[in-house]
Order: C-alpha cells, then structure tokens, then sequence
C-alpha cells in the first residue's frame, strides 16, 4: 500500500460541489489518500466521480453523517488529518417541506464530525484541519445595494439557512471552546456540470430540451450572485490549504443577476446550440407562485479571498454558461440517469 502522508475525508462527495472537490484532490495530490464519505440519498451520485473511482489514492465510503457511532468508529479507524464538510441538505423548497431532515443532517451531522474530529485530534492539532462549507443564505437579504461581508450579521430566513446558520456556529464554537483548528466558507449559489436537476439552471436547461414549461417565482426579480462549480473547487483548496485557522472567507462569483434576466440568457444560448428560432425558448417562460419567506437578493464581497489568498473567478458567468450547456447537452445520458432515477442504482452494480 503507498504512503500517504495526509488522510482526508470529504463528505458529501458523490454530490454536486463535493464531486468537483474530490476530483481536484484526487488528481492533484497523489500523495493524500482521499476518503469520500456520502449517505447516496437523492442529490449523491456516484456517476459524477466514475472518472476517478479507480485511483489508488481514493476510497468511497457510503455512510450517514447523522449516526454518531458510524462516524466515530470511521474516525477511529482511519485517524484523519483533515475534513472536509459539505455534506448537507441544500434545496430550500424541500426545507420548506421537511424542515427536520435538514437539522438531522445540517446540524446534528455536523455536530457528529466535529466530536468525532475533537476525539481523535485530542488537543494534538498540528497539521489538522476541519474545513465547513456553508452558504451566503445565513446572512439573510439584502436590499437593492450592499454586499455580503464575512462580519455581516446573521439574518436566516428558511428553515434550510437557519440550519447552516447553526451548523456554523457550532464549528465556530468548537474552535473558540476547544481549539478546533477550522476553517469556514460562505459561498454563493453555484452552477456547473454535474448539478442535480431541481436547481435553477440545471432543471431549466433540462426543461428547455424537452421543451417543458420554465417555472419562475413571482416577477422574477430576485437576484442571485452566481459561482461556478470548478472555480469554487479551486477556492476550497486554496482555503483548505493556505486559509488561517478560525478565519470566514466569502466566495462568490463577482456578478449578479436577475433571476428572470438569467432565465432569458439562458433561453438565447439554448436556441443557438439547439438550432431553434430566437426567442422559442423564452415562450416556455411560466411565472408561478412566490414560495414563502423567498430572499430578494443575495451578493457576496469576496474581496478577502481574493486579497489575502489571491483567488478570483476564472470564467465571467456568460462563459461559464456556456461551458454548463455543452456539458449537459454531451451528457445526455448522465441527464437521463438522473431524472429517471437510475443512477440511484450505480452504487449497487458498482459495490454490491
């Protein structure tokens, strides 16, 4: 067996983000073994990471954040240097629906990894790291101006933010209480290849395709700062790495758009790489129903990042929608798999 000389593991890794993560990690430093543990419950798919399942230096784990003994026997067994967490339930209309699942998994699931972390470290944390990735919905609203600072208050509104709110302030106390050496994100709303189909952009190019109705709540004006997937990959190594201990760092993607201006931009580009008339999409435009306690506008200041660790975005949002289209329309098959259900059973043919 090599020697590794780091033990990583990254949770919720078979899912959207943290499928980008374990890939960098895998490829760029042959040398940490690398540990993907992920429950496989709706958003984890193992397709995403088929290209790297087979490295040496990569191990799937499938296990529940939620139970307390899975995850200390595992930190027991394999006495990891670093964790990453982005293990969550992320969609807000589902915390609308089920609020509790998302204080199971967000904040008792947390709490687990960082006992579990505590435990094994034991006050010897040279060269540990437990590294929390959270989300911009902590710090509420805002209006028309103003941005998101890493010291701006926290104001959550769903049932989904007020869990990640929570789950951060537990880290934060780790730290504080016991030393924990952590590290925490508060990134904006990311988009990319390999995103589960009920987000914005992924269901809309999905629906565009099958020329299905384009639901947008209310008038379609709430706006949203908009991340894309590889370069927050990028900035979650960067922070893993060279972030200082118990310091917040905000990565957002520098624009800001509409949603309903975003919605026809996107209509524009899918009739161009489809060969449909200009304009055929945007008909599909169906304004729904607000959902309750919806936020109106979310933009971050990732002036810290980038000042301090010299990250910035590597597409404008135009390129990288463009680069998002071209991936879904030459994965069609990953597509199919996903809003039939099918790459639920991938785990099964893969490990059974």
């Amino acid at each position: 067996m090599a020697d590794y000389n780091k033990k990583i593991v990254i949770t919720g890794g078979a899912g959207f983000i943290g499928s980008h993560v374990v890939r960098l990690f895998v490829n760029k430093y042959p040398n940490y073994q690398i540990f993907n543990l992920d429950a496989l419950t709706y958003a984890g798919n193992l397709e995403n990471i088929a290209d790297i399942e087979n490295n040496e230096n990569y191990q799937f784990v499938k296990g529940d954040i939620t139970d307390a003994d899975f995850i200390n026997d595992l930190f027991q067994k394999h006495q990891f240097d670093g964790v990453i967490h982005l293990a969550a339930e992320s969609h807000v209309d589902r915390s609308i629906t089920d609020p509790l699942a998302f204080v199971k998994t967000n904040v008792i699931g947390t709490m687990n990894l960082l006992n579990a972390a505590k435990s094994i470290w034991a006050a010897n944390y040279e060269g540990k790291r437990f590294y929390h990735v959270s989300t911009d919905e902590v710090y509420g609203s805002l209006g028309a101006t103003g941005l998101f600072t890493e010291t701006t208050p926290y104001d959550p509104n769903s049932p989904y933010s007020a869990s990640k709110a929570s789950s951060d302030h537990f880290v934060r106390a780790y730290g504080e209480t016991y030393g924990l050496p952590y590290v925490i994100t508060n990134c904006s709303n990311n988009y990319g290849p390999n995103h589960f189909p009920e987000k914005l952009i992924p269901l809309f190019i999905n629906n565009i395709i099958e020329k299905k109705p384009l639901p947008v709540y209310g008038d379609g004006k709430y706006t949203r700062d908009w991340l894309f997937v590889k370069d927050h990959a990028v900035a979650i190594d960067l922070v893993f790495h060279e972030g200082k201990n118990h310091e917040t760092y905000n990565i957002g993607g520098f624009n800001e758009w509409q949603n309903i201006d975003l919605v026809k931009l996107l209509c524009q580009k899918m009739d161009e790489k489809l060969g449909r008339t200009t304009g055929e999409s945007e008909q599909l435009i169906a304004y729904v129903k607000d959902r309750p306690g919806h936020d109106l506008r979310y933009a971050i200041d990732a002036s810290k990042i980038n000042r301090e660790l010299g990250w910035k975005p590597s597409v404008t949002f135009e390129e990288g929608l463009a680069q998002t289209i071209d991936w879904y329309l030459a994965n069609e098959t990953w597509l199919k798999n996903v809003t039939s259900g099918d790459y639920q059973h991938y785990y099964e043919k893969q490990y059974s």
